[in-house]
C-alpha cells in the first residue's frame, strides 16, 4: 500500500506540474494574442510552438510570423533544418494549414473539373490579372491532361476594388462558371448580390502566404507562385505523386 500510494503521489505531482505549465503557456499566448492585435491591429488565428526554442509560430490573418515567447519581438522569416538536409519548416507549417483551411470552401470553389481527373488544384485568381487570364484561356487543355481547376478569389487590389466587386458579381452569378468567363475575356458581369464568402477567401490567401495571382495550391499544400503551362504544371504534380 505504501508502494502504491507514493506512486500516486508522484503521478499526481507530475500531473499538478504539467497542468501548471500548461496554464502558464495560455497565459503567454494570451498575452502575445493581445499585444499583436493591439499593437499591430492584426487578427491572431492560431498560435503554436515553433520548432526553435524561445519562439512561437503565431498564425495571423496577413500571415505566419515568429514572436519571442515574452512578446517583445516578432520576426517574419523561413525556419530551415539543418539535421533534416534543410528541410524548410515554415512552409510544412503552412502547407498543413493551406491544407485544413481550404477545406472551409468546398461549398465555394468555382471549379472546372477534368473528366478523367487525376489531380486538384486551387487557383487563387483575380479576374484583371494578365496571367489568371492566360490560365483560364487553357483551362480546357489542362482538363484534358487531368488536372480539375478550382478557383478562390484573390482581388489583389484589396477589399474596396471594383476588383472585388466584380468577383462578388461572379460568385453571385446564375452560372459563375459562365460568368467567370466572361470576367476573364474582359467582358461585364451583371451585378449580382448573394450570400458569398469571397472577402473570406481573400483574406485566409494572405494568411497562408498568397500574396499575388495566380497562386496555384496543390493537393499536398506547396505553393507554385505564378501561372505554370499545362504540361509543366502536371510533370510537377507528376514528381509530387512520386
Amino acid at each position: 500500500m505504501r508502494l502504491f500510494s507514493r506512486g500516486m503521489a508522484v503521478i499526481l505531482s507530475v500531473l499538478s506540474l504539467s497542468a501548471q505549465a500548461n496554464v502558464l503557456a495560455n497565459a503567454a499566448n494570451d498575452h502575445i494574442k493581445e499585444k499583436i492585435e493591439s499593437t499591430l491591429q492584426w487578427e491572431v488565428n492560431a498560435i503554436a510552438d515553433s520548432p526553435v526554442r524561445g519562439l512561437v509560430q503565431v498564425s495571423t490573418e496577413n500571415g505566419l510570423f515568429y514572436v519571442s515567447a515574452d512578446g517583445t519581438y516578432i520576426l517574419q522569416a523561413k525556419i530551415y533544418n539543418l539535421d533534416e538536409e534543410m528541410r524548410n519548416e515554415t512552409e510544412i507549417a503552412l502547407a498543413e494549414m493551406r491544407i485544413a483551411g481550404l477545406k472551409q470552401f468546398d461549398d465555394s470553389y468555382i471549379e472546372f473539373k477534368a473528366k478523367d481527373e487525376k489531380y486538384v488544384i486551387t487557383v487563387f485568381t483575380d479576374t484583371t490579372c494578365g496571367y489568371c487570364r492566360k490560365l483560364h484561356e487553357q483551362v480546357g487543355a489542362y482538363n484534358e491532361v487531368g488536372i480539375t481547376v478550382r478557383y478562390l478569389a484573390y482581388p489583389r487590389a484589396g477589399l474596396s476594388s471594383p476588383t472585388y466587386r466584380q468577383m462578388v458579381n461572379v460568385w453571385c452569378a446564375v452560372d459563375p462558371k459562365e460568368a467567370m468567363t466572361s470576367a476573364k475575356n474582359g467582358q461585364s458581369v451583371a451585378p449580382a448580390n448573394c450570400n458569398n464568402d469571397v472577402a473570406r477567401q481573400f483574406q485566409f490567401g494572405r494568411s497562408i502566404g498568397v500574396n499575388g495571382t495566380p497562386n496555384i495550391v496543390l493537393s499536398n499544400g506547396s505553393i507554385i507562385p505564378g501561372y505554370q503551362p499545362p504540361e509543366q504544371l502536371l510533370s510537377a504534380l507528376q514528381n509530387i505523386a512520386g
